[in-house]
């Protein structure tokens, strides 16, 4: 049993203070959950940005190797025909 002094030492929380701080760390825990949503959310946005940039690299890239053969052939059929 506990003596008279060490029943004095503890002392109830009121039951408003103990459901305020409950509450308190659930808002908590709510925000920081719903700032990661965003946060990932926000990440997933630039991956798809990202990845629109690059296609449309790629496209460039391949019209610019189309364009480089095409004047390649130009400048052979130029230069046979200044041989001739």
């Amino acid at each position: 049993a506990f003596s008279e002094s060490s029943q004095s030492l503890y002392k109830p929380e009121p039951l408003e203070e103990v459901l305020t701080g409950d509450v308190l760390n659930i808002l908590k825990v709510t925000t920081e959950l719903m700032n990661g949503i965003e946060r990932a959310a926000m990440d997933a946005s630039y991956v798809q940005e990202l990845d629109g940039i690059l296609k449309e690299a790629r496209t460039l890239e391949n019209h610019l190797k189309q364009k480089r053969e095409s004047l390649k052939q130009r400048f052979t059929v130029i230069a046979n025909s200044l041989q001739s």
